[in-house]
């Protein structure tokens, strides 16, 4: 069945969080909203799906409150069943960066729309940095973009005063997937000195819905969290995929890549890859085929989506961050 997918967020002075999650918990059941909800007293950040109706029905309990009125939702279409389960949790941030001075509702960068975009990231004297996490970026990315190589969000504080540090006198431009990164990111470097910092209002999704792949300046997919793993322009599914071995995603690159196989192992993970675990999934494969063949699903045919306990496990050391000319 065709899904809905909605994508929103408010910083929002939220002491009821605790009450939210229970009202939010209930109002999901209601409507059939799969996905993720993350409440803190800092506001919402959401990802959710269900039918055209659910989603109309859930954003609408939600406005009637005054604090989220006015909050723009972006929603896309897809066929794919793009969540499994609904969570609504209370967390000390709904984006963690671990630095609780910094309020994106006391100051931000400037927003740019999609439109004028590609004349920021055209202009030598701006730093153009993507602040999303290094699997996403290996997906795709703004052309000629830094990427601080980072695995969570929460060094970004360390990239910042590692690399960034000396380049307060320069303009800097960033974006991520929907914009919510960029306000705390953009408000952690304003309070730390930075006096001209953009962001791209809406992140790379507001400007693939909008921009016209002919006059883009976007290379690869858009990593998305959820079981469609990517988007491209049109907000329309891609063709990016998670490794069954390692639950890295892959780009085009890594599909063609001689290590990559199929529901087994790619480049990431294939020098690693021990035979117990070769032999299970192999396995797996087998039964897999056997579903299709009876025209039936198999319960382990879709790949658990990247998490960031998936990501803390990886425990891949995080190499030097492109140096910043």
């Amino acid at each position: 069945m065709e899904q809905t997918v909605a994508t929103f967020y408010q910083f929002a002075q939220l002491p009821d969080c605790l009450d939210w999650q229970r009202k939010l918990r209930t109002q999901c059941k209601k409507f059939n909203i799969l996905g993720t909800i993350i409440l803190a007293e800092e506001g919402i950040n959401a990802t959710i799906s269900s039918t055209a109706d659910g989603i109309s029905e859930i954003m609408a309990f939600i406005k009637k409150d005054e604090r989220f009125a006015n909050m723009p939702f972006r929603t896309s279409i897809t066929p794919r069943k793009t969540f499994y389960r609904i969570r609504v949790a209370v967390r000390k941030e709904i984006v963690t960066l671990g630095d609780s001075s910094v309020n994106p509702n006391d100051q931000v960068g400037t927003y740019i729309e999609p439109n004028q975009w590609n004349e920021i990231i055209q202009d030598p004297d701006i730093i153009v940095i993507d602040t999303r996490n290094d699997y996403e970026v290996e997906v795709g990315t703004f052309k000629g973009a830094v990427d601080p190589k980072t695995q969570t969000f929460g060094q970004w504080d360390e990239y910042v005063e590692k690399t960034l540090e000396e380049h307060k006198d320069k303009k800097v431009a960033m974006f991520c997937t929907g914009g919510i990164r960029c306000e705390k990111a953009s408000s952690h470097l304003l309070k730390n000195g930075f006096k001209e910092v953009f962001h791209l209002k809406g992140g790379i999704l507001n400007y693939l819905e909008k921009v016209d792949p002919e006059e883009s300046l976007w290379e690869g997919e858009c990593f998305v969290f959820d079981h469609r793993v990517s988007v491209v322009h049109g907000l329309k599914d891609g063709e990016a995929k998670i490794c069954f071995g390692c639950r890295w995603p892959l780009n085009s690159s890594d599909m063609e890549s001689e290590k990559y196989e199929a529901g087994i192992c790619c480049p990431h993970c294939a020098d690693s890859l021990d035979p117990i675990k070769r032999s299970s999934l192999e396995e797996r494969n087998r039964q897999i085929q056997i579903a299709r063949e009876k025209n039936r699903k198999h319960l382990g045919q879709d790949v658990p989506m990247m998490t960031q306990n998936k990501i803390a496990q990886r425990k891949k050391t995080n190499p030097k961050s492109k140096s910043i000319a």
